[in-house]
């Protein structure tokens, strides 16, 4: 099987890359992002994807495009 056929959601890249190794969870990251966190808590569940404005919010806290 290759990646391409079982693509991960972005809300589990974004646990285990992240959230994980910095010991932080949903509702602090929601605080620090300024978004809600039932955002952060859909996203991470996989129940929604990442909206253009979560993803500037992203990209501005991980310094990356």
């Amino acid at each position: 099987m290759s990646f391409l056929e079982h693509p991960m959601h972005p809300g589990e890249v974004l646990k285990e890359l992240y959230l994980v190794p910095l010991e932080m969870g949903a509702i602090a990251f929601a605080r620090h992002l300024g978004v809600p966190r039932t955002r952060i808590e859909r996203l991470i569940k996989g129940t929604t994807g990442i909206t253009p404005d979560t993803a500037m919010r992203l990209a501005r806290v991980f310094n990356t495009t």
